[in-house]
């Protein structure tokens, strides 16, 4: 599976999902509200992973499927790990660029001291970098990056990159209870914010089933306190709280669809549902699914969400 979607996204409409990872998670964290589960296979350096034509050419065969009503706002980068793990995802994104769709990454931002990850992200019209913290202890509690990671290297090269970067950058900050949403941690995160200058600094939470079962929600208090502070920064801010909605693209192969979204992307049941009823398919091939263990079923925030089995 390359790519899946569109899937709706809440800051970039329709976007066509690429996860070029060929294997199990794959990163550089592995980060406690993750929503595709624990990392047990750790890196930090780049390597060959697809070429740049097997994507190219699995996109373009992908986007001949969809309906006109269906095609991606973007072609988005949003990986079973960390995307910029890949030797040649400059390469890839130049040669998808024919396409003539906008192209986005969604990146942890921990590779950033690489320059070839920095020339990559460069040739990307939209680039989302994750900033869950300005200090190193909460960064390793609630991002639990690789040990070889520096949190200063990471924080010089977050800001090296903001300086040169000169399509949409955005930043992404998830809010988790009891870790990094107390007033005096959002303070020191909205410094660090404040030096990058996103065009838009993002507020998320954990809405979908975290990595860890622990994980919780802020209230809204502290989610409203990270708002006005940020917002006192003169960032341009921005919540990421709701549901994206139900409308999903599909390309005629109903298993093909429901396994390569819930690799990358777990499926709320309302969107299953409405994934089921475009294919013109029954309930009966989840069963299926889930007792083959291609997916299961999890239940979080009193919904049921359906996600990808690897181990």
């Amino acid at each position: 599976m390359i790519s899946f979607g569109p899937v709706p996204s809440r800051r970039l409409g329709k976007s066509l999902g690429i996860n070029n990872i060929p294997s199990g998670k794959v990163c550089s964290y592995s980060c406690v509200y993750c929503q595709v589960g624990l990392t047990k296979d750790y890196r930090t350096k780049q390597t060959e992973l697809y070429k740049p034509n097997e994507i190219f050419v699995a996109v373009k065969k992908h986007l001949s499927l969809l309906k006109e009503k269906d095609m991606p706002d973007y072609l988005t980068f949003v990986s079973n790990g960390e995307p910029t793990l890949d030797l040649y995802l400059g390469d890839t994104i130049e040669k998808l660029k024919v396409l003539g769709i906008p192209i986005a990454v969604i990146t942890n931002a921990s590779l950033l001291f690489n320059s070839n990850v920095q020339d990559a992200l460069c040739l990307a019209d939209w680039v989302s970098v994750k900033v869950d913290s300005n200090d190193a202890t909460i960064w390793e509690l609630i991002n639990r990056p690789d040990k070889s990671l520096d949190f200063e290297r990471y924080r010089e090269s977050v800001i090296d990159f903001s300086a040169k970067y000169t399509g949409k950058l955005m930043t992404e900050t998830m809010l988790v209870s009891g870790i990094n949403d107390s007033r005096n941690v959002v303070q020191q995160t909205a410094e660090l914010l404040y030096q990058i200058q996103p065009d838009t600094a993002y507020l998320s939470i954990p809405i979908r089933p975290p990595a860890l079962s622990t994980i919780k929600i802020p209230s809204e208090t502290a989610m409203i306190e990270a708002h006005q502070i940020l917002s006192e920064k003169n960032l341009q801010v921005e919540f990421l709280l709701g549901f994206e909605g139900t409308n999903t693209g599909y390309t005629g192969s109903i298993l093909d669809d429901i396994v390569d979204i819930c690799t990358v992307h777990p499926l709320r049941e309302d969107t299953m549902m409405e994934l089921l009823k475009k294919d013109n398919a029954t309930p009966e091939i989840l069963t299926s699914l889930i007792e083959q263990k291609y997916i299961k079923a999890v239940s979080y925030n009193s919904n049921t969400y359906y996600i990808r089995c690897f181990f």
